[in-house]
């Protein structure tokens, strides 16, 4: 599948808060943090952080990026239509993701961090070559606390196109 992305602009932040994920997936509802909304729109006004994805033969959004780079790590956050979920495009829209990034700032790992109890993902995840690493607890405003599974992979690609092996 061929998806594009662009950057991010404050209507497609609006459309993505209309976007309900069924259960158990509730937690992903943009809206469900309104203090992640505010960020997001604060950080689209650079166009490096947010990118919004346009998908083969569709008219409007499917999907977003988000890239934090720190040293010569870029940690990813995504997000797919809910619609488009559990239907097998998954490691197709990440690979899409990473090939941008490589592009962009030629990483050595990429990182990402899911829900442990969201094994849909996490095999989306190893499908497109990222391996389980550790399960810590990020701590929120608020007092809020929630358990994450890390995930990285190396960023290269071999000569043959096919993705390098997990580290």
């Amino acid at each position: 599948m061929n998806f594009s992305l662009r950057p991010m602009t404050a209507d497609d932040v609006a459309v993505m808060r209309t976007w309900r994920y069924p259960e158990p997936y509730q937690t992903y509802d943009l809206d469900s943090d309104p203090g992640d909304v505010d960020l997001m729109l604060a950080e689209i006004a650079n166009g490096e952080r947010w990118f919004a994805v346009k998908g083969p033969g569709e008219e409007g959004l499917i999907g977003f990026f988000g890239f934090a780079v720190l040293e010569d790590v870029v940690e990813i956050g995504l997000g797919l239509r809910p619609d488009l979920t559990g239907r097998g495009a998954g490691p197709a829209f990440v690979e899409t993701g990473l090939a941008f990034a490589r592009t962009r700032w030629s990483p050595s790992t990429f990182a990402l961090d899911v829900f442990p109890w969201n094994e849909r993902a996490i095999r989306a995840y190893e499908r497109a070559g990222f391996v389980r690493g550790d399960v810590y607890a990020r701590h929120f405003d608020g007092g809020n606390q929630r358990r994450f599974l890390r995930m990285s992979r190396p960023a290269q690609e071999m000569s043959d196109g096919s993705q390098a092996p997990p580290a």
